[in-house]
C-alpha cells in the first residue's frame, strides 16, 4: 500500500498522535486544543479525513495510526528530491550542506548509513 499524502497541518496532528497512541478521541481533542489551538470540530474533521485516507483508524473512540512517522518522512523526502532535484539524492545532499554545515557526529552518522547500504 502506498503511503497517503499528509499535509503540513495534518502532519502536526499526526506527531501528536504518534507520541500518544493509542489515544482516546477526547484526549486527542484536548491535546490538539493545547498544542495546535484547534477547536473540537477541527480535530474531529481531521480524524475523519485521515481515517478516510487510510492514515489512521478510530474505533470505539480510540485513535491509532496506520502509517508510521518514518513512512511519512520517507515519502515526503523522496517527493522533495524528485520534484526539486530531478531525483538526484547527491544533488539534494550537496544543496543541503551548502546551507547547513554538518557536525562531525552528523557526518559520521550519514557515513554509517551510506556504508550500511553498500554492504
Amino acid at each position: 500500500m502506498e503511503t497517503p499524502k499528509i499535509f503540513e497541518s495534518e502532519y502536526h496532528f499526526c506527531e501528536i498522535l504518534w507520541d500518544h497512541e493509542p489515544v482516546s478521541s477526547g484526549e486527542l481533542v484536548r491535546l490538539c486544543s493545547e498544542k495546535l489551538q484547534w477547536k473540537k470540530s477541527t480535530t474531529y474533521t481531521v480524524i475523519r479525513r485521515l481515517s478516510q485516507r487510510g492514515v489512521l483508524k478510530s474505533e470505539n473512540a480510540v485513535v491509532t495510526s496506520l502509517v508510521s512517522k518514518e513512512e511519512v518522512q520517507s515519502k515526503e523526502s523522496a517527493e522533495v528530491v524528485e520534484r526539486t532535484f530531478s531525483g538526484s539524492l547527491p544533488g539534494f545532499i550537496a544543496a543541503f550542506v551548502r546551507k547547513k554545515s554538518l557536525t562531525p557526529d552528523e557526518a559520521d552518522e550519514i557515513q554509517k548509513i551510506i556504508d550500511s547500504y553498500k554492504n
